[in-house]
């Protein structure tokens, strides 16, 4: 991955600390430290270290004494629930040699949660409202844990829940609206995200070439590759959001005249599906989904979308031959003579789920998932995907790899991709594979 971003000396520095056994023996995923991140930087901060520690006294205790010495602002996320093993609240009380009480609009917040839920209230979870009188209290509206913010010779430190949507709900209402208070005169960053799909990382950074003489005066340019496509990321810092901004305008222009076809649009959370839904939509199309090796996956993508009723006809996941036949009438012989993960089936499948479904466009999967079912001439990751677009049919062959899961999405992204280049008269294929017709 190509990566180039370049720090101002005046931005803030900021510490992220990950608290939970669970994170340390891969029982959960940590995804808090990447979102606090990407909070922190686009707030214009320089996030210079991430930690993930255990939940043991000691060494929180050490870590958070060192952040706070170092750091202008630490982030620390985890440990305040109401289980014995959740001690950040008190460990963090200790330091700042604060007493624990009772925060009354925070219970009466946890009482009415338990209340509604017709559960008891347990003595663990009164304990929750107990607050160092030290802090300013960052109140929960999603959870029963409160989160805390902290201030010491300059340096500020927050605690949030490790459960994430309430850590998102902080961060977003509660800390950022505090970092702009207190760091005033911090430089903003502006990001955007090019979300592109159907080529490889190497061939989009070949495409795309030099942009060394763009990448200046705190602009950056990231790509970020993920089974779904590549997303490239530029970013820059400025006094304003709109000086930021305008330090990106040549770069963006760069980028849309070097790989234009292949980015599908901008936005950090955009989907492929709903670009494809609102093209759609414009031109009155419908769409049916036949699926095998990807088992819904693709109708998943699309129906994922709000509002996706209103193109979306059906689908059906022919995953047996007797499916295939009774259902989308593929002819026996055909799948008898060339198996079902071949061209001739991927197309029937197409064109017989788009007559069942009187759907404009219909579209089919059929393929080796793995890791087993392979032969010599039919390997793991072998995948046809078959299309029948008003009476247009053809198929896409490929070689994915030995992973089931990542050949699905990837299946369901070319496919995806396809579509969207058919109904814009986008020359060529994703990931340029040949088309295979009837």
């Amino acid at each position: 991955m190509f990566y180039k971003l370049l720090f101002s000396y005046d931005m803030k520095n900021a510490h992220v600390i990950s608290i939970g056994n669970e994170l340390l023996i891969g029982d959960t995923i940590n995804t808090n430290a990447s979102k606090i991140g990407n909070y922190l930087t686009e707030s214009g901060f320089e996030v210079s270290r991430g930690f993930t520690i255990p939940d043991n006294p000691h060494i929180i205790r050490k870590q958070v004494l060192r952040s706070l010495k170092i750091a202008d602002l630490t982030i620390v996320t985890g440990g305040l629930g109401p289980t014995h093993d959740d001690v950040t609240k008190k460990v963090v009380a200790e330091i700042f040699e604060s007493e624990l009480v009772e925060h009354a609009p925070v219970m009466e917040h946890i009482e009415s949660i338990f209340k509604k839920r017709g559960f008891s209230l347990s003595a663990s979870n009164r304990e929750q409202a107990m607050i160092p009188q030290a802090c300013e209290v960052l109140f929960n509206k999603m959870g029963t844990a409160p989160g805390m913010w902290f201030h010491r010779n300059g340096n500020y430190l927050a605690l949030l829940p490790g459960v994430p949507y309430e850590m998102e709900y902080l961060m977003e209402f509660e800390v950022m609206p505090k970092i702009k208070t207190v760091f005033p005169e911090q430089d903003v960053w502006v990001t955007e995200y090019f979300k592109t799909a159907g080529i490889p990382e190497s061939t989009l950074s070949d495409r795309v070439g030099s942009l060394e003489e763009f990448v200046a005066n705190g602009v950056g340019i990231a790509y970020l590759p993920n089974p779904s496509g590549v997303t490239i990321r530029i970013s820059a810092n400025g006094n304003t959001p709109e000086a930021a901004g305008g330090k990106l305008k040549i770069l963006r222009s760069q980028l849309n005249e070097r790989a234009g076809d292949y980015i599908y649009g901008k936005g950090k959370n955009l989907k492929l599906a709903e670009v494809i839904g609102t093209i759609l939509k414009e031109k009155n199309l419908s769409i049916a989904v036949a699926e095998s090796c990807t088992g819904g996956f693709v109708a998943n993508e699309i129906t994922n979308i709000p509002g996706s009723s209103a193109y979306m006809k059906g689908g059906i996941i022919a995953y047996s031959n007797e499916i295939k036949i009774k259902t989308l009438s593929v002819d026996a012989d055909d799948i008898n003579r060339e198996g079902a993960v071949s061209k001739t089936v991927a197309i029937q499948m197409a064109d017989g789920v788009s007559k069942a479904f009187n759907a404009d466009i219909g579209i089919s999967t059929t393929g080796i998932a793995g890791p087993g079912g392979a032969t010599p001439e039919k390997p793991v990751g072998l995948v046809w995907m078959g299309f029948s677009i008003q009476g247009y049919n053809f198929a896409l062959k490929a070689i994915f790899t030995n992973n089931r899961l990542i050949n699905k999405e990837r299946t369901a992204m070319v496919v995806l991709e396809c579509i969207r280049r058919q109904l814009l008269g986008i020359q060529g294929t994703p990931y340029e594979l040949k088309p295979h017709y009837p």
